[in-house]
């Protein structure tokens, strides 16, 4: 039987391959963070994947918002482990779940770039601020290497931080992903 830390560190860096590896490819942070978790750890729900879409670069390309890879991150965290619309009113312990989760993963992002919001985030990696809709931003962005080692990194990075969060608690609570496969099926 395979050592469980070393399966956890596996696809933790699974999730770090694959985020840094879509981002490059397809781009798209949140949607990609979300993929690169969902596969690592072999739960696809196309409802939170899809759920992404608006949400890169801080939200409609604006760069104003929380970074793709954080929202990404906190969307499948809370899709695992958040309060349940049938338990809505009495699903307190998951909700502080799902809000610890979020806590716990934005301070990596404040630790790593000092901020969680994308504008800071890109200050701190290129060196400026970007408006993703303005094509000279757009272009400036592209040569600067956002799609080579920049963004790709920060999203990696949101992929293996979540995913580890992920897989903490799970121990805690004594699953396999099999089992949490299950539960996401029957919370559907």
């Amino acid at each position: 039987m395979n050592n469980p830390i070393e399966n956890h560190e596996n696809i933790i860096q699974l999730a770090l391959s694959l985020g840094f590896e879509y981002e490059k490819t397809i781009t798209g942070c949140c949607q990609c963070t979300i993929a690169a978790i969902q596969d690592a750890i072999g739960i696809p729900n196309d409802a939170v994947f899809k759920a992404g879409s608006g949400l890169t670069a801080g939200g409609g390309l604006s760069c104003q918002g929380s970074c793709g890879g954080y929202t990404g991150g906190v969307m499948v965290m809370s899709s695992l482990f958040g309060r349940r619309r049938k338990n809505w009113k009495d699903d307190k312990s998951e909700k502080d779940c799902a809000h610890t989760m979020a806590r716990v993963l934005l301070g990596k992002f404040q630790r790593e770039y000092g901020s969680n919001i994308c504008g800071i985030i890109h200050r701190k990696i290129f060196g400026r601020d970007f408006d993703l809709m303005h094509g000279p931003d757009r272009e400036a962005f592209e040569k600067l290497g956002a799609h080579a080692d920049k963004c790709t990194s920060v999203v990696g990075r949101a992929a293996a931080w979540a995913t580890e969060l992920i897989l903490e608690e799970m121990s805690k609570r004594h699953l396999r992903l099999s089992d949490l496969q299950k539960i996401q099926l029957s919370d559907t």
